[in-house]
């Protein structure tokens, strides 16, 4: 049963989803400040808003700072397993109809995914892009009446730019993860805590001096990397994309392929977005008592078919901890059903960095109503501006000062002639 249809009544429940969300607020000042102004001036006053994001306490405040601008919004999971539940029924309690249930399967998923298209949106906000590409291709009756959307996550910029090389998306949509007060911290920062944090509430194990194997070194590799290397893991990288295998050699770390370091690696965590990084070869050469996790979008990117077809048993060992025991003998451990182990396992990135991407979410959305039908039908970059305000804003919750230009080094950097 979807939660915005849900009777709440464990009231303690909602009431915890509450007191989470206002404990996360506390860390969130940029959307607060956005918030503030949103009362007043109501941006999105009356504007059908259908989001499908992680629903976590921080996702619980922009969806209420969305409300406070006057948006008519309704919310759906973008991961069966993303879901906290006392958030859901806080949001239900707040009057914002919520489509999520922790652990949903995945009819319940596309069903809840449905139910926000229903809503006929003129603005979707999605995270890895399930929302728009449903919207596309099973529910194109619903297109007509839509002005614009944000995508939060890269593997979702990946697919969307897909559609918009294809021809195929028909409506503008700002990559809010490409905003530099986006992905340098949220996806670095954010990733590298939160994946850290998944893993160890999962299995309980001790970093130091394991062989950690990080697959990508984009910015979500390097925020795990740095983060693992800091626990006194030996950090290995495997990356296929050679300028960022030469960064990663330069910022001290080993890099080799995957089937060499499959031989030698105690953790696998994958980051790249794309299927199949970890497959039979490598399950095939793995020490006994591997541990793989996936920080990418899908659960694609460790093959968890091949994996099942080569285990004479599958069990339960812990929470989000299953152990596929093989045909000779050996054990491997996957955690979080090869999702997010994030959000599967732990609470996702701290609110204090979701700060900034969901401040660049509600003014990209407040953007695009103030210029709906004036962008075409592609991915659009944050405008600077509004990256450069997110970041003047944190600055300013900070408490940190900083310099500007004098008008004479301003036309000094202008200038092209030669200087003196």
């Amino acid at each position: 049963m979807a939660l915005h249809n849900y009777d709440v009544k464990d009231r303690s429940l909602a009431e915890a989803g509450r007191q989470r969300i206002e404990w996360a607020f506390r860390e969130m000042p940029v959307v607060g400040l956005i918030k503030e102004r949103f009362v007043k001036e109501k941006p999105l006053r009356g504007v059908r808003i259908s989001a499908c994001l992680h629903v976590t306490t921080e996702t619980a405040n922009l969806a209420l700072t969305l409300k406070a601008g006057g948006a008519d919004l309704i919310l759906c999971a973008s991961n069966p397993l993303s879901t906290q539940d006392d958030v859901a029924a806080a949001l239900v309690e707040y009057d914002i109809p919520t489509n999520a249930i922790k652990g949903e399967d995945e009819t319940t998923y596309y069903k809840h995914i449905n139910t926000a298209i229903d809503h006929k949106p003129q603005l979707s906000v999605d995270d890895g892009a399930d929302l728009v590409t449903t919207l596309h291709t099973k529910r194109q009756e619903m297109l007509d009446g839509v002005i614009g959307g944000t995508e939060e996550t890269t593997t979702g910029v990946v697919r969307l730019r897909s559609m918009a090389q294809a021809g195929k998306l028909k409506y503008p949509i700002i990559a809010v993860n490409d905003a530099s007060t986006k992905y340098l911290f949220d996806n670095r920062y954010g990733t590298g805590q939160s994946t850290i944090d998944g893993i160890t509430r999962a299995t309980n194990i001790l970093w130091a001096g394991k062989k950690v194997v990080v697959c990508g070194y984009g910015w979500c590799g390097h925020g795990v990397a740095m983060r693992a290397r800091g626990l006194g893991a030996h950090v290995i990288i495997v990356e296929v994309a050679p300028v960022r295998a030469l960064e990663a050699v330069m910022d001290g770390f080993q890099v080799m392929t995957l089937m060499e370091a499959a031989r030698v690696g105690d953790i696998f965590v994958t980051t790249t977005g794309d299927k199949s990084v970890i497959d039979r070869a490598h399950f095939a050469v793995m020490k006994d008592g591997a541990i793989l996790a996936n920080s990418g979008h899908f659960n694609v990117e460790i093959n968890i078919p091949v994996l099942e077809s080569m285990a004479k048993r599958k069990r339960k060992i812990r929470d989000f901890v299953d152990e596929y025991l093989l045909k000779d003998g050996r054990s491997l451990y996957l955690l979080g059903e090869g999702r997010l182990i994030n959000l599967a396992a732990a609470e996702g990135h701290p609110a204090s960095v979701m700060d900034m991407s969901f401040a660049n979410q509600a003014l990209c959305l407040e953007y695009l109503t103030k210029n709906q039908r004036k962008l075409e039908a592609a991915v659009h970059p944050v405008p600077e501006a509004i990256d450069r305000e997110v970041a003047r804003l944190k600055l300013t919750a900070l408490g940190v000062v900083i310099d500007s230009l004098t008008e004479e080094q301003r036309k000094y950097l202008e200038s092209w002639e030669e200087g003196t």
